[in-house]
């Protein structure tokens, strides 16, 4: 299959040829080929220093590429900023939490799906007035297991209520591509159950690339994975695949059994 001109398959809505970021004499990542299929749970893994989250900086355009392009529905989004690229439907989460925490979750999402809708800085009178507005942060709310906490300041809330605040934040911009940097990362056990049947409920129309170390959580949710180390891709594949590579299994998930 020739890669670099995987963009033109409708079947794939984001992907990267050629991606290379260099920070000096440092090659962080390496002449990168990805492909997003529709509806996707694909993982991007490899061990500490891999080059994912400069990968994903890549894709959402909080990096500029040294070299390498990066299309979003069969579009070149590579010199896009930022906020271009979510409106375009390319959304992501962070590793750690970037959140208001002033506001209540209800408020929060009040003002992102006010901003979505093109009402701008109106949407504390949408959120008393505006049907669709208060609809859709209802909904939000129930999906992400918010409505016990939608009035409590972001700051008082669980770890993991942020966490799934968060995604409910990505969610409410309503993105064909949603990307997931380490979702379950510093929550504590007894919160991550309702965090990870959050991440396996997701919408079956979104993309979701998923940044994670947690491996039970990786092999239970992706239907394709990319192993990437020192920058590049080392291999890509179906879970069984990648679980039954040798270099993966020598290289990251060790020398014993992998994963089934």
């Amino acid at each position: 299959m020739d890669l670099g001109a995987s963009f033109m398959n409708s079947d794939v809505v984001l992907s990267c040829t050629g991606l290379v970021k260099r920070f000096g004499g440092i090659t962080a990542t390496d002449h990168v080929h990805l492909s997003v299929r529709r509806g996707a749970r694909h993982a991007l893994i490899g061990p500490n220093g891999a080059g994912k989250t400069t990968l994903i900086n890549l894709l959402t355009g909080v990096l500029e590429p040294t070299a390498g392009r990066i299309f979003l529905q069969g579009q070149d989004i590579s010199q896009l900023p930022p906020h271009q690229r979510v409106r375009r439907g390319l959304v992501r989460t962070f590793q750690i939490n970037q959140l208001f925490a002033g506001l209540t979750p209800l408020q929060t999402l009040a003002m992102v799906v006010s901003q979505h809708l093109g009402m701008g800085g109106r949407w504390w009178q949408a959120l008393g007035q505006g049907r669709d507005v208060s609809e859709r942060c209802e909904a939000l709310l129930a999906q992400f297991h918010l409505l016990d906490v939608m009035d409590q300041a972001t700051d008082e809330l669980a770890y993991g209520k942020r966490r799934l605040l968060e995604m409910a934040i990505a969610l409410a911009c309503e993105p064909s591509v949603l990307l997931l940097d380490e979702p379950v990362a510093g929550v504590p056990a007894g919160e991550r159950e309702e965090l990870l049947q959050t991440v396996a409920a997701l919408p079956a129309d979104v993309s979701v690339v998923l940044i994670e170390h947690d491996m039970d959580l990786v092999f239970s949710f992706a239907d394709r994975m990319t192993v990437l180390v020192n920058g590049a891709v080392l291999t890509e594949g179906t879970p069984t695949e990648v679980a039954a590579n040798p270099q993966v299994r020598e290289v990251y998930l060790g020398h014993g059994d992998a994963h089934g």
